[in-house]
C-alpha cells in the first residue's frame, strides 16, 4: 500500500491548516529542544479508496515529533497526521503499511508510533451513536474501537490510548460568507451575547511579546479554575514568536486580547495557517464574567481570519454533547 516513503527537509512540508503538521510547528518544537522529523510518502489511490480504480499515486506528507521517554526510550508522535483519510476499512491496513514503513527511519531506541488521527470517527455515521434527537453519544467502549480500526491490519497492534493529547472533537466555522450571514447562523444566545458584550464597552485588541504577561494572568486563573496543567510562560513566548517564514507552511500568530477601560477580560492565540483559523488557546478572567468578553473575543477572531484570507475557522475542541442553553 505504501509505495515508498523518504526523508525531507521539514522547511519543504506541504502547506496545511493543521497547524500541528507545519513547519511552524516543528520550529515551536525546536525552540523547545524537541527534535522533528519530517517525510513524504506514496500511495496508489485504488489502495486508499474502495471503489476507486485509479492506479495513479497520491504523494502525501506527514511530521513526526520524537519524543524521548529516558535515556533509553523515545515516542514517535503523529500530531494530526497524516492528513489523508483512506475509506473506513482501508485506514487500520494504511495506517500499520505506513508505521511499518517509517521503522528504519526513525531513532533505533524509539518503541512506539502514536498518532493523533484528525480523521472522522467510524462510528459518525451509526445512528445507534445519536439519541432522538440527533444528539450524539459518544463512540463505544474502548475494546471495540480497537477491533474496528484493527480491521484488515495484519499484526493487529493499534492500541486506543487512554486520553487524547490533541481535541478529538471540533467544529469549524465557513468563513466564505458574509458577516451578517455567519452572524445569523448563529443561536439566538450567541448573537445576544456578541452584542452585549459591544453594548458593556468589550473591546479586542492585539497584544505582542512586551504584554505577554497580561495573557499568563488570565492562563493562571482559567488553569487554576479549572484544574488544568499550567504551562510556563516561557511556552507561550515560543508560540508567539517562532516563525517559519522561509519555508512551504508558515503560520501568523496573534495574541488578542478583550478588555472593558483597560481591564483585561479574555485572551486568546489566533493561528493562521493555510486557510485556517484556529483558536488554540484561551484564557478569561474569574471576574467580570457578565461582560461575555469571550463572546468578544470569539467573534474579533474570526473577522480577523476573514480579513487574512481563511475560509474556516477552527474552534478547536468542543464538546460532543451538544449544549442544551
Amino acid at each position: 500500500m505504501i509505495a515508498d516513503i523518504s526523508d525531507k527537509e521539514i522547511s519543504g512540508l506541504y502547506k496545511t491548516g493543521f497547524i500541528q503538521q507545519t513547519a511552524y510547528w516543528s520550529a515551536v518544537k525546536k525552540m523547545q529542544g524537541i527534535q522533528s522529523k519530517a517525510f513524504n510518502f506514496k500511495s496508489k489511490q485504488s489502495d486508499l479508496y474502495v471503489g476507486v480504480d485509479d492506479d495513479t499515486y497520491f504523494i502525501g506528507d506527514l511530521l513526526i515529533i520524537i519524543q524521548t521517554i529516558d535515556q533509553e526510550h523515545s515516542i514517535a508522535y503523529v500530531p494530526y497526521g497524516p492528513e489523508i483519510e483512506p475509506s473506513d476499512e482501508n485506514q487500520g491496513y494504511f495506517l500499520e503499511q505506513l508505521s511499518e514503513s517509517l521503522r528504519s527511519h526513525l531513532p533505533p531506541n524509539c518503541i512506539m508510533i502514536r498518532y493523533d488521527l484528525s480523521w472522522e470517527s467510524h462510528w459518525a455515521k451509526e445512528d445507534d451513536c445519536y439519541d432522538l434527537h440527533g444528539n450524539w453519544l459518544g463512540v463505544p467502549e474502548k475494546r471495540i474501537q480497537e477491533m474496528r480500526f484493527n480491521f484488515n491490519t495484519e499484526n493487529w497492534n493499534f492500541h486506543k490510548a487512554n486520553t487524547d493529547i490533541l481535541p478529538s472533537n471540533t467544529i469549524f466555522m465557513d468563513l466564505r460568507k458574509g458577516e451578517d450571514i455567519l452572524l445569523g447562523n448563529m443561536k439566538s444566545k450567541t448573537r445576544y451575547n456578541i452584542n452585549l458584550a459591544e453594548r458593556k464597552g468589550v473591546r479586542v485588541r492585539s497584544l505582542g511579546l512586551e504584554s505577554l504577561a497580561v495573557w499568563y494572568e488570565l492562563y493562571r486563573q482559567t488553569a487554576l479554575r479549572n484544574n488544568f496543567f499550567l504551562h510556563d510562560i516561557s511556552y507561550f513566548k515560543i508560540v508567539l514568536s517562532a516563525r517559519a517564514s522561509d519555508t512551504l507552511s508558515p503560520a501568523d500568530v496573534y495574541l488578542l486580547v478583550a478588555e472593558v477601560d483597560s481591564q483585561p477580560l479574555a485572551a486568546m492565540f489566533l493561528v493562521i495557517a493555510a486557510n485556517r483559523g484556529t483558536y488554540l488557546y484561551g484564557a478569561s478572567a474569574s471576574e467580570n464574567r457578565n461582560y461575555m468578553a469571550t463572546y468578544a473575543l470569539q467573534w474579533r477572531a474570526m473577522q480577523l481570519a476573514k480579513e487574512k484570507g481563511c475560509t474556516e475557522y477552527d474552534f478547536f475542541g468542543v464538546s460532543p454533547q451538544a449544549d442544551p442553553s
